[in-house]
């Protein structure tokens, strides 16, 4: 047991480690062509509303594009901060599943685990979890950190900025920035049928029923998808087969026909 834990703890091997060079790049390309749509954040936040000043709290301390494109996107269209707040939680729920697993692939000390918490994200996450060895994973995920972290928050600063000097930005198109920036980064992560199956139920549920629940609150509905499909998953496949039903069908079945005895010469 104590072997299999081990493994787990490891990243995989392949031999030998991936050069600096090669694990810097990699990770400054993640983290500057995510940190530009940065931007977008800070056109969308301050036209719902929000302050400069909210704007630049909401990607210093939140710091996941998700669930703040979500919570500005539900004070926008006129939801109460509670539903606002609450959408973008349960977005940001699965940087704590990130987190079990990063923790056993990087094994930080302990004082570093608390600061590198901030940075557990999905970019963060699948630089790292890409590296061969635990030195490359560590390197990756400091430098797509860091690197991410600075431009997301400059890049929401300029957007803030841009968007107060213009005006109003649904006069220009800009609130449209959010959701494609939104949907953007999402459409790469849709690779099994499981996953667009969510994908589309929780469209269907957020359009659907946004013209009859206050704002925010379908939302909130869309995340009943993942558990809906699973579930219509799991019934139509049946459940499994035991190996008790298998043995039970074996005996049940018909003996063959004895072979007959071969006499004696």
């Amino acid at each position: 047991m104590a072997a299999e834990q081990t493994a787990l703890a490891q990243p995989r091997s392949t031999g030998e480690d991936k050069p600096d060079g090669a694990v810097v790049r990699d990770a400054l390309g993640v983290g500057v062509a995510v940190g530009l749509s940065g931007f977008a954040f800070g056109v969308t936040s301050a036209g719902s509303g929000l302050t400069l000043l909210q704007t630049c709290v909401l990607s210093l301390l939140v710091f996941t594009g998700a669930s703040q494109f979500a919570l500005v996107g539900a004070i926008a269209a006129g939801g109460s901060p509670f539903t606002a707040a609450a959408g973008a939680f349960f977005l940001g729920v699965r940087n704590a599943f990130y987190g079990l697993r990063l923790s056993q692939l990087l094994a930080l000390p302990r004082a570093v685990r608390p600061f590198a918490a901030q940075w557990v994200i999905d970019e963060t996450t699948a630089v790292s979890l890409a590296q061969p060895t635990r030195r490359s994973a560590r390197l990756g995920f400091v430098v797509t950190g860091l690197s991410l972290y600075v431009l997301w928050n400059l890049t929401t600063l300029l957007g803030a900025v841009g968007a107060e000097a213009i005006g109003d930005t649904a006069a220009w198109g800009l609130d449209a920035a959010g959701p494609a920036v939104f949907l953007a980064l999402l459409a790469p992560m849709l690779r099994t049928t499981t996953e667009r199956l969510v994908a589309g139920l929780a469209v269907v549920l957020g359009l659907g029923l946004l013209p009859f629940l206050p704002a925010g609150v379908p939302v909130l509905v869309a995340a009943l998808a993942a558990p809906a499909v699973l579930w219509a998953r799991g019934r139509a496949t049946g459940p499994p087969r035991d190996h008790a039903s298998a043995t039970a069908d074996a005996s049940d079945a018909p003996d063959a026909p004895d072979a007959p005895e071969e006499e004696d010469r």
